[in-house]
Parts: structure tokens; sequence; C-alpha cells
């Protein structure tokens, strides 16, 4: 005999700034919100050693420490986090979710806050190396290497903005990318060309990062590039075209994109556009959190593929919980109507 499914009120799929935020204002509305870690507690935040742009905080926090302070600010109101990842969601009256591990809830109403991961190359160094001296996010971390040479990876959009962005500290930004030609659009690429003539960038075409070296201690030393006339050089290390060398720099910063983590509501009514992120009633990460789905919210990173900022994915997490605070007493208010109807009967 199958065991019957937990119902919830309110489920919060996602730990990071996003869901936690939103965990604390459901809580305070006495909508009794279940958090899922998901397989990365705490989120992205928790890679980054140092949040100095975060507001209240004038001398800067932890990653981790700000994240473990949310979270602890969400149970004092009332909410319950427990670790699990989402799979799957069944839509209807009530919602179906269904966790890695078998378990099955059912609740009236799921905000999806489970953010994006940011793509890395998986060359050595990188992952010991991650929030000390890499990074994937220049807004956040540009300003602690200030006057050292730089180097970003990737050759789309976000790589050209970030690497405009960093030349506000950097002595030089060095962009390395895998071919000859940019896939960024013409505004992007002719500001890293302006950038180029006027000495603040050094454009690195046809070329890899291999591997990064330093310590958590010491941070980057050094890394270790390729470069082939033809592109893609980690491909053709025999060739007798590549050329492998090292550079000095002081922080890399990977710029190949993210992955929306929202596998788990595909199929389900929710729309998303063609890389995975959620499209809400106000579009492009504004107005309201609502899908096509009632009862589905989206927050943070599932959702807004532009700013991507702790403070951002906050301020989201917050407008879903209201959101679903303002649907959840619809649902209460149609209930009572079916039930005195029912009693006139």
């Amino acid at each position: 005999m199958t065991e019957e499914a937990e119902h919830r009120r309110l489920v919060v799929a996602g730990s990071g700034i996003a869901g936690l935020t939103a965990a604390i204002y459901a809580a305070r509305s006495n909508n009794d919100p279940l958090v899922l870690e998901g397989p990365e507690p705490g989120g992205q935040l928790t890679l980054t050693t140092d949040v100095a742009n975060y507001p209240g905080f004038p001398d800067g926090i932890g990653g981790p420490e700000l994240v473990n302070n949310m979270k602890e600010q969400a149970e004092q109101f009332g909410a319950e986090i427990e670790h699990g990842v989402v799979v799957d969601v069944d839509p209807g009256e009530p919602h179906r979710i269904e966790l890695r591990d078998g378990t099955v809830y059912t609740a009236d109403a799921l905000i999806a806050a489970s953010g994006a991961s940011a793509r890395t190359l998986g060359v050595p160094g990188e992952d010991e190396l991650m929030g000390y001296g890499v990074s994937t996010c220049a807004t956040c971390d540009g300003a602690f290497f200030r006057g050292e040479d730089m180097l970003v990876v990737g050759g789309g959009d976000a790589a050209c903005e970030e690497a405009a962005f960093l030349t506000k500290f950097a002595d030089t930004v060095y962009v390395a990318h895998r071919r000859e030609n940019f896939r960024a659009e013409d505004y992007w690429t002719d500001r890293l060309a302006e950038l180029e003539a006027d000495g603040d960038v050094e454009i690195l075409r046809n070329t890899e990062l291999l591997a990064i070296e330093g310590t958590p201690e010491d941070g980057i030393e050094r890394v270790e590039l390729a470069r082939n006339p033809g592109g893609y050089p980690k491909e053709k290390l025999e060739d007798p075209d590549t050329e492998t060398f090292e550079m000095d720099v002081g922080a890399v910063f990977m710029a190949i994109g993210h992955t929306p983590n929202t596998d788990y509501l595909e199929g389900t009514g929710v729309e998303m556009d063609e890389t995975g992120y959620l499209e809400t009633e106000g579009g492009d990460g504004g107005g309201q959190t609502g899908t096509a789905v009632p009862g589905i919210f989206g927050a943070g990173d599932v959702v807004d593929y532009h700013y991507q900022q702790a403070i951002t994915a906050g301020g989201m997490g917050s407008k879903a919980a209201i959101d679903a605070d303002e649907y959840l007493e619809d649902l209460d208010r149609s209930a009572g109507t079916r039930i005195d109807a029912a009693a006139d009967d």
C-alpha cells in the first residue's frame, strides 16, 4: 500500500537567497513554508568568500554566513528546511512534488527558486580556487582584484560585458575565446574593440584555458593556455601549430553562461524560454512572479537571466511569497464558498 503523500500549504524549491527570502516572507504570512534545499544548499553565494555589495553590511559578509543568517531567520519565523531535490512536479489542485529519494509531497502552492548553475570548464585548479581567484561573477568579485591582470573566458555577450566591467579595476583584462570570431552582439564586440584599442583589453583569439595554478591561501599564481590558428586548441594539442603558454593573472572569470535548474518543471505547462528560464507574468525578471500554471511561482535565477545578483534574487523571493500568499488566500475564499454552498443544499 502506497503511503499517503504529506500535504503542505507552500513548498519552496531552493535554498539560495531567493528561496530563503521567500521562506521568510511566507512564514511571516503564516503559510508554513517547507524549503527543499536542493543539490547545492545555499546556492551560488556559498562559493563567494566575501560579499561586499549586499546592503546592510558595510564591512562585507561571507557568502556562507549570509546564507546561514537568512536560513536561521526563516526558521525563527516558522519555516521548515529539509534537504531534498525536486525531480518531478505534477500540477493540479494540489500540486504533486516528487523528490529524488522517492518522497512525495502535495502542496497548494510551489515557489521555484532553484537557481541557475554557472557553467565551468572543469580544468585543473578550477574547483580548488573557486572563490579564491576564480569567479563566475565579475560584478560580485571584480573589485577584490583591483590593480591585477585578469582573465575572462568566453565569447558571448556575458564575456564581453564582464570584460568591459572589469576594466574599472584591472590593469589589463585578457579575454580568451576558443574561436576567431565572437558570438556576442555587435554592440559588445564593438565595445570590446574600443577597449582593446585603448589598451584596457587584450583579446586572445583561438585560445583556451588549460589549467589554473595557485592555492586558496595565496590565490592564483598563473594560468596555462593553448592557442591554435584554427581555433579549438584543446582538441589539437598534438598539432605542431598549437602553442601552449603561461600567463600571470590575479583572477579568472568564467563567462560561459548559466544553466537554469528547471528540468523538474518540464511538461508541467510552466512556460520557459529556449534555454530553460521560466517566463513569469512580468517577463524578464520584472512584474509579478506567477507562471502560466496557477499556484506555481518563479523567483531568482530561474527567471532572471540578466542581473543574477543576490539583491535582485532576494527582491524576487519576497515578491513570489507575496504573490503566493494572495493565491492561497483566494484558494481559501473559494473553499469557504464551496463549503457554504454545500451547507445550503
